[in-house]
């Protein structure tokens, strides 16, 4: 419900988290992972839509946080199957956190008429 309110209120895109979410989901099936487990099991949902939606460590563009997404979805995936920890969306996130000034500058368009 939280969610929902967010996305509808437009406090947040939808971006992040289905790139996020969808990202496991891929993996799960590549993997022979029980996808209901991985999707409902842990905080993936909390922290799809609340944690990494955070408007200060998050990419600006819509590619940049699409490119988040799946960046936190690929390491919240490889910790779960080869890590020792049960959950990894936090440090997913916090992980990916780093490189959001980088996403930053490489996925902002070009101004319009710039070389």
């Amino acid at each position: 419900i939280g969610a929902c309110f967010l996305l509808i209120r437009k406090v947040i895109t939808w971006h992040i988290p289905v790139s996020y979410i969808l990202t496991v989901i891929i993996l799960s099936g590549i993997f022979n992972q029980n996808i209901l487990i991985q999707i409902m099991a842990g905080g993936l949902i909390l922290g799809a839509f609340f944690m990494a939606t955070d408007y200060v460590t998050s990419p600006i563009t819509k590619k940049g946080k699409i490119i988040f997404g799946i960046g936190c979805g690929i390491i919240t995936f490889l910790i779960r199957l080869k890590g020792g920890y049960p959950e990894g969306v936090c440090y997913a996130i916090l992980f990916m956190n780093m490189f959001v000034p980088l996403i930053d500058k490489y996925s902002v368009p070009r101004k319009f008429g710039a070389k």
